[in-house]
This record gives structure tokens, sequence and C-alpha cells, in this order.
């Protein structure tokens, strides 16, 4: 048996509501409720009080790696005295979790080397590897930060080309259970490896929500556009990255060495394992530890031709699919194209999502002393299309 999940780590957020007038505010959940950090931040710190007392994420961000650590051991401390907190806890009911931070840009890469593979045998029958740049950098493609929204927001089921002449309602809406790396203090030029992490502030669990047939028909020769741009999902809370600290792993065997740009001390993975279900049901369980490329790697390579980072930036891992059926991260590999429809209890299928369908990405990951943590989940429910 696996280590127990003993909650969630600490992790940040922003609500709406709570009865109480005026702008959003920053949050952090606990076993007892919601922490209105920005209240308790300006009864003890004016330092906290600067870069906490915000409806939005986006100042702390802004601040770099060294105000992160300070609050995140700050907030540590206060979450262990539950008397400390508990004259700031919200109420239960009427509070709203929105969008955290300003996404600034959105990238998403395609860092799994199982699901690079999975997906040329699908769309490319008799192809047995990956295209021949994909082992040499980590291929990606700017996505749009204007529909990234937060867990709980309905997906709408897309319209778009998906054949010459054919144009309508998406017919196979899929999901990509990824992770999300939110960027922070800013950087103009190439971000050396060993420095990128002091540019990641934390991690949530994304669902890269994908119209395959619409991306297939638009894909040839550019990359994904409409079959990608409609939404892309990320928890409401984001667990920074000194919280994953026990979840730091080698990264898988790459053949060829990376380029020496792409080498150093910062090059691991995370130990994250995610679960995808569908009303409910597990359907499927990636594995992140096996990502190809690193977060460190992405960052580097990101900026590798002088392009800036800015607080806010969103890099998605790309699709996490792991060895095993079982471990896939999207329904396009999952039903095999289409081909090899998915069984659900009850005697249902499914090769894509129907209207109604609701999707839970959920992820844990080493804690102290041998247990696990959670990262906060993202969840979405397929609307009709308009």
């Amino acid at each position: 048996m696996g280590s127990p999940v003993i909650g969630t780590g600490l992790a940040l957020g922003v609500v709406a509501g709570a009865g109480r007038p005026g702008p959003s505010r920053i949050a952090a959940p606990t076993p007892a409720g919601l922490l209105d950090v920005g209240a308790l931040a300006a009864t003890e710190s004016a330092v906290f009080a600067e870069t906490l007392g915000h409806p939005t994420l986006d100042a702390l961000l802004a601040a770099g790696r060294a105000v992160w650590a300070d609050v995140v051991g700050w907030l540590a401390e206060r979450l262990a005295d539950p008397d400390r907190i508990a004259p700031f806890l919200l109420p239960a009911n009427g509070v709203v979790p929105v969008l955290p931070f300003t996404v600034a840009d959105y990238v998403d890469f395609y860092a799994c080397e199982q699901h690079a593979v999975n997906g040329a045998q699908i769309l490319r029958p008799g192809t047995a590897t990956t295209a021949p740049n994909w082992r040499h950098l980590p291929v990606g493609y700017h996505g749009r930060a204007g529909t990234v929204v937060v867990s709980g927001t309905p997906v709408t089921r897309p319209w778009g080309q998906r054949a010459a002449g054919d144009y309508g309602p998406t017919r196979a809406l899929d999901v990509e259970a990824e992770l999300g790396f939110v960027c922070g203090g800013p950087a103009q030029g190439p971000v050396p490896v060993d420095d990128a992490l002091d540019h990641v502030f934390g991690v949530v669990v994304l669902n890269d929500w994908s119209a395959r047939d619409v991306q297939s028909f638009e894909s040839r020769p550019l990359g994904p556009m409409l079959g990608k741009s409609f939404a892309t999902a990320i928890s409401a809370w984001v667990t920074p990255l000194d919280v994953l600290e026990a979840a730091w792993v080698d990264p898988p065997p790459r053949d060829p060495e990376p380029l020496p740009h792409l080498r150093g001390k910062a090059d691991r993975g995370l130990d994250v394992t995610m679960e995808i279900r569908l009303g409910g049901e597990l359907v499927s369980s990636p594995p992140a530890a096996d990502l190809y490329w690193t977060p460190a790697q992405l960052v580097t390579h990101l900026t590798s031709n002088g392009a800036s980072l800015r607080p806010g930036d969103l890099l998605g891992s790309g699709t996490v699919s792991g060895a095993r059926r079982e471990q896939w991260g999207s329904f396009l590999e999952l039903s095999w194209g289409g081909e090899d429809p998915v069984a659900l209890p009850g005697g249902e299928t499914r090769t894509y999502l129907e209207d109604g369908d609701e999707i839970v990405i959920s992820a844990t990951f080493p804690g102290p002393g041998g247990t696990r943590l959670a990262l906060p989940e993202v969840r979405n429910r397929v609307a009709p299309a308009r």
C-alpha cells in the first residue's frame, strides 16, 4: 500500500465574496477553513502586508524568490497554530475561488516522451517514435493567456472546422492532465538552468482542454490554434515550489544528452502522481516523475533566445502519460484515437467527452515523514455548445 494522503500542502489563492464588501483577497486553505492571509499579514508585518494585501497574487509573484521563501516560512508557522489563525478564518459559505493571478503569457510544452510516442502512433500509424527534434529540445507552443480559467468554471464545447467544408461543435472534446508552473521574479534575456527555479513560484494542476478533430485539421503544417485556445483550466490554489521540496527526483535517462545550456543541478523532476476522474470514477493515474524535460529546462529553453519572463507567466508541462494504458493522460490515448472506447462502471463508454461530463484531475506528492500531500484539484464540467 502507498503512503497515506494527509491533506493539502500549503497553498495560496484568491477568493471573492464571504459576505464582505470590497475586492477579492488572498487566502489559504486550512483544515479549519479558508484563512484570510492578507488580514493576518496586516496585523503582524508591514512587509508581508505590502505583498499579501492585494486582490491577486500578482505582487507576490513579482517579489521574487527571497520574499517567497519568507512568506512560505511565515505562513507555515501560522498554520501550525490553529488558535492564532482562528480570528482570521473566512465564513464557510459564500466564498468563491477566482483566478489567483493575472496570466501574463501561457506556453504549453510537450515534455512527456510516452505521450509524444503515443501521439505519433495514433496520428501517424506506423510511426514508432517521436519527431526528429523532440529529444534535442523541449518542444512547445505559445497558447492564449486570456482563456486560462479557474477550477469550477464550466467549459463550453467549442465550435471549429473539423475538415474541409465541415464546421460545427467539436465531436472530440478531450482533456490533458498536466502540471502548470507559475512564474515570477521577472528576468530579461536567457535564464541559466541553475537559476531557472528561482523564477518558478509554484505548481498548479492544469487541464489543457482540446478539440481533437479541430486540432487535427488545423495543425498542418503549424501547431495547435483553435483546437486548444478555448479553455485551459488550473487549480484555484498555487502550491509554492518550496512545499514540494521532498518531491524532487532525478530525471529519466536522456539520449542524446541535452546540450550544455540545458544541463545542471536544477535539472530535476517532480514525483507527482496525478489522477483523472470522470463522473467520480478513476480512469487514469499519470506519473509526472516520468516527464523527459524538467521544469528548469522549460524555463531555460523558453528564455534561451533572449525572451523575457514576466510575473504570471504560466508554463504547462504538456500531457503526462506513463507506460501503461491506465497511466495515459488524455482520452486521445485512452481510447486510442477513438478506436478503443474507455469502459466506465454501469456499462457506459467514452471515446471523448459528452455534454454534462465532469472531469476532475487531482495529484499527490511526497511530504514530510514519508506521507503524501495533495495538490489542489482542477474540476470542470462540459457545457453544451452555444
